[in-house]
C-alpha cells in the first residue's frame, strides 16, 4: 500500500496527476471490464483497455500504453488487487512516477477518474 498524496492537491497542469480505475459494463450476455487512465487536470483519457476478464494483462497494457505517451508526476489508484500487485507497481516505479493510493474505505478519493 502507498500513501494518498493528493489531499489538498489541485492538479495544476497536464501530466501532474493521473488516475486509473476499472469499471464494469453490463451486457445482455455477460460483463466487460474497462480500465482507463485519466489526466485529472485536462480530463483527457490517456489510455484505456476493454476485456472480458478481470485478469491482470489488460491493466498492464493500459499502463504501458499510457507511459509511452507521457509520464505524470503522481499516479493515483484505489487499493484493489490489480493496483497493489508488484507487476503494476513495478511499472510505475521504473517510470519514476510517484504512486498514490486512496485511503481504505475512501471511495471518493478517486472519483475524478
Amino acid at each position: 500500500m502507498y500513501p494518498y498524496l493528493l489531499r489538498n492537491v489541485r492538479p495544476s497542469c497536464p501530466n501532474h496527476v493521473w488516475g486509473i480505475d476499472i469499471t464494469y459494463i453490463c451486457l445482455k450476455h455477460g460483463w466487460m471490464y474497462l480500465v482507463a487512465v485519466v489526466d485529472w487536470y485536462s480530463r483527457y483519457v490517456v489510455s484505456w483497455q476493454l476485456d472480458q476478464t478481470l485478469e491482470m494483462p489488460f491493466v498492464l497494457t493500459a499502463v504501458q500504453s499510457a507511459l509511452r505517451q507521457a509520464k505524470p508526476e503522481i499516479w493515483n489508484s484505489d487499493q484493489g488487487s490489480h493496483f497493489t500487485s508488484e507487476q503494476y507497481t513495478d511499472l510505475l516505479k521504473e517510470a519514476g512516477v510517484r504512486i498514490s493510493m486512496d485511503g481504505k474505505n475512501r471511495a471518493l478519493d478517486n472519483i475524478i477518474t
